[in-house]
């Protein structure tokens, strides 16, 4: 798997020569190729919030039998042709190329102790990107080098290491564009817990420091993937959220559920609130009767002789 990721890096840079655009074109190769998943991943999400009126339905008739309640939700999901995991099918395809693209670009630019110049790993050394590489200790690439991480390069020399961090910036600026295309999407419902909108407020800012500790290359190669998401993101909007299309539809089933879920949720506030309603005090001072005897050992008072005879 490394020697392909390697040979598509090499093949590129067959082509343009330079370091940078030729992990750019491969970014965007595997892009173009993740995106019939991409797609399908959107249209399965969509229609899973289009059936979620029916999934409410199911969840209040079969309360407390959680086996039956699967069965049921397999059964509306096979009779619909969903898949629920559809929308975690880009992101299993991406991690892998990830973690392969690190490894190829860490090989590609590893170090001759003896020497000082690059020894690359994972390609033929009678490629055109070997013998580049063989010659220098840099992956120079419009004045900057891809083979250090931007931390490493404001360590060595702050000023020209603003270069590094700005890309850095861009990449955190372009993931913010990217994610609240996506949220513009969701209506605002108050579904969302306030730890989970802080999360989703600071993701950006996580991901851009992560990448102060990558090599630059790969901060080129999400660089491109961001803004390949972007317009992707924008085609997204266009195909399935024009009026009556399927987003519109997820949406308004969406907000429906909420509000099912709103009048299933009245009865039970209502009981609690009753439950917890303090309970009325009692007097437990007793009035004794003007008839009833008085008790033993209490002397009882005389009774007048005037009033013996009535």
């Amino acid at each position: 798997m490394f020697q392909a990721g390697a040979w598509l890096i090499d093949t590129t840079y067959g082509w343009v020569h330079n370091y940078a655009i030729a992990i750019a074109l491969v970014a965007l190769a595997i892009m173009i190729l993740i995106t019939p998943l991409t797609m399908k991943s959107t249209k399965g999400m969509l229609e899973m919030q289009r059936l979620q009126p029916e999934m409410k339905k199911l969840q209040n008739q079969h309360k407390g039998d959680r086996q039956k309640l699967n069965e049921e939700m397999m059964k509306l999901y096979q009779e619909h042709k969903v898949n629920p995991l559809a929308s975690c099918l880009p992101l299993l395809a991406q991690m892998p190329v990830f973690i392969i693209m690190f490894r190829v670009l860490s090989g590609l630019t590893k170090t001759d102790a003896k020497t000082g110049l690059f020894d690359p790993h994972y390609i033929s050394d009678s490629s055109d990107l070997s013998i580049a590489l063989r010659q220098v200790s840099k992956m120079m690439s419009f004045g900057l080098d891809l083979a250090i991480t931007p931390a490493d390069a404001m360590r060595q020399n702050f000023a020209h290491g603003i270069w590094y961090a700005l890309l850095v910036v861009l990449l955190g600026g372009l993931f913010l564009v990217q994610q609240r295309m996506v949220a513009s999407r969701t209506p605002a419902n108050g579904s969302m817990s306030p730890t989970q909108a802080k999360i989703m407020q600071y993701m950006p800012v996580a991901f851009a420091l992560f990448q102060v500790f990558l090599p630059t290359s790969l901060v080129v190669y999400y660089l491109t993937q961001t803004v390949f998401r972007i317009l992707q993101q924008g085609y997204i909007t266009r195909r399935f959220y024009g009026e009556d299309g399927l987003g519109r539809q997820a949406q308004a089933a969406s907000a429906s559920a909420r509000e099912m879920g709103k009048d299933d949720a009245k009865p039970s506030k209502q009981k609690n609130e009753q439950s917890q309603a303090p309970a009325p005090i009692q007097s437990k001072r007793v009035t004794p009767s003007k008839n009833r005897p008085a008790p033993s050992g209490r002397p009882s008072r005389p009774v007048p002789p005037s009033k013996r005879n009535k």
